[in-house]
């Protein structure tokens, strides 16, 4: 992710002469420099844009320049918002709109027109606000002072999200064989998917994956259970089961890497010359970055690695989920997500066990191997996108994960355990009623302001379930969606 960088464009104009210009453009320079150091990301100052040829230039340049993830825009003196028309109404890039300005304080002694001229950026700001909403532009607006931690957090968060629209904008999904047969969540329409989001979307057969699985050689093999057993306590003696993985592995990272995919699916139903279903290979794949979607859900390994990808260091601890079971028990309401093999080691409370189980459901030949552990605790955040035939939904639900209550020492599966807000069974019930997936994305480093962000900047539906939802309040939002969205 490090390759990405944000542009920094100021926003001025003549009237205040070459003097003022100056100091206009030193100070965004010294600005840009400063909070490079402390933001996930460079920020690069490009301009003082004073006419509408220059801001038209910059946005044509940006949108054109793949390393570019957004632009951050400010007006340290008074800016006419005519003159951005141009530019904003064909900017393909996020952007954040900074109102901040270059001073903390107003300087009591040295305080007059001169100064005001200079720095009148609550005028400025206001002016470049207008032409913004005028223009019904998607936009963050972040108010406060440039120095302040809390406001370069923000900032550094918007980013993040913003990464995620370039990471979707290139996005490319491998589907080894299709999706889990009757199954109604895990369709969608992959034509409206690649025009709103960027997704491309495409299957592999199987047979695909076997023939350059016989490739892989012994030496690979060696190469990648040495990491394993560096990475993981073995606690099985089945050698054979964890070598088939690493053999998976290598053959869906070759066919992955080689296509430019950064997400993939298979399903349990279509194993076409495979011994194992995939467990402790893709539980590794994910734990590099890569998304993953079970039974074919392609919407969620694509939002796997999006969001991983928004996360710390460019992989944060985000990963592939499902609901499996709930604790109903009146004070103790809790829900436990896993899956039948593949959760992503990042969610770990402790070191994962690659252990071998046999699995009762698919066409598995042998016992698979798989990463056995707790999830940690923590405040988190769960994620479906759903297509609802006309526009695509992303719902975003409050959650905080704590320590298993049971030791369940049967369940040989990764398991993370988690109270729903605002409560488990309202929570159910809000879920169901937006149409929440099964699968979902579990992430303990994106927030909810961020995939608000990021939907906004997609240009698609958000819904926020949170300790304040009821259902019929969010019965009313839904049904406001609903005339909204058509109208659109």
């Amino acid at each position: 992710m490090n390759q990405y960088k944000f542009w920094f464009v100021v926003g001025s104009q003549f009237l205040y002469g070459p003097e003022v210009l100056e100091i206009v453009a030193a100070r965004a320079a010294e600005m840009a420099e400063k909070l490079s150091k402390v933001l996930p990301y460079p920020l690069v100052y490009k301009v003082t844009a004073k006419t509408n040829k220059e801001i038209t230039d910059v946005v044509k340049e940006a949108n054109y320049d793949d390393s570019c993830a957004g632009i951050i825009t400010w007006c340290h003196t008074f800016s006419p918002s005519k003159m951005w028309i141009n530019g904003l109404a064909n900017l393909q890039k996020p952007w954040c709109h900074f109102a901040t300005q270059y001073n903390k304080e107003i300087p009591n002694e040295e305080i007059d027109m001169d100064f005001m001229n200079l720095n009148q950026a609550a005028h400025g700001d206001r002016e470049h606000g207008f032409i913004g909403a005028r223009l019904r532009a998607p936009r963050k607006i972040i108010a406060g002072y440039w120095e302040n931690e809390d406001v370069q957090k923000r900032i550094g968060s918007w980013m993040k999200a913003a990464v995620g629209v370039a990471v979707s904008k290139n996005m490319k999904v491998m589907r080894f064989g299709d999706n889990m047969r009757e199954v109604a969540v895990t369709e969608g329409d992959k034509v409206e998917v690649q025009t709103k989001l960027g997704w491309q979307v495409n299957t592999w057969a199987v047979g695909d994956l076997v023939k350059v699985m016989n490739e892989v050689t012994e030496e690979e093999i060696d190469a990648l259970v040495a990491v394993y057993t560096a990475n993981y306590d073995v606690a099985t003696d089945n050698m054979e089961a964890i070598r088939y993985q690493a053999k998976e592995e290598i053959a869906m990272k070759k066919m992955l890497d080689a296509e430019g995919c950064k997400a993939f699916s298979n399903t349990f139903q279509d194993l076409y010359g495979m011994e194992q279903l995939p467990g402790l290979a893709s539980q590794h794949l994910m734990a590099q970055g890569y998304g993953y979607g079970g039974e074919g859900d392609w919407k969620v390994s694509a939002m796997t690695a999006i969001m991983k990808a928004m996360g710390e260091n460019g992989n944060g601890a985000s990963a592939f989920m499902e609901d499996y079971t709930y604790h109903l028990v009146e004070g103790q309401e809790y829900s436990l997500g896993a899956h039948m093999l593949e959760v992503c080691p990042s969610l770990a409370a402790g070191k994962p066990r690659i252990e071998t189980h046999h699995l009762g459901i698919g066409m598995n030949e042998k016992d698979p191997a798989r990463l056995v552990f707790e999830g940690k605790e923590g405040d988190a955040i769960v994620v479906s996108l759903i297509d609802m035939g006309g526009r695509l939904r992303l719902i975003c639900q409050d959650i905080h994960c704590v320590k298993p209550i049971l030791p369940m020492p049967n369940l040989p599966v990764a398991r993370v355990m988690w109270q729903a807000e605002p409560n488990l069974t309202t929570g159910v019930e809000c879920w169901i009623t937006a149409g929440g997936a099964h699968h979902t994305v579990l992430s303990y480093d994106v927030t909810a302001e961020q995939m608000h962000d990021w939907a906004r900047m997609m240009d698609i539906e958000f819904v926020h379930i949170t300790k304040d939802t009821t259902p019929e309040k969010l019965e009313q939002e839904l049904f406001l969606n609903d005339l909204a969205w058509k109208l659109k």
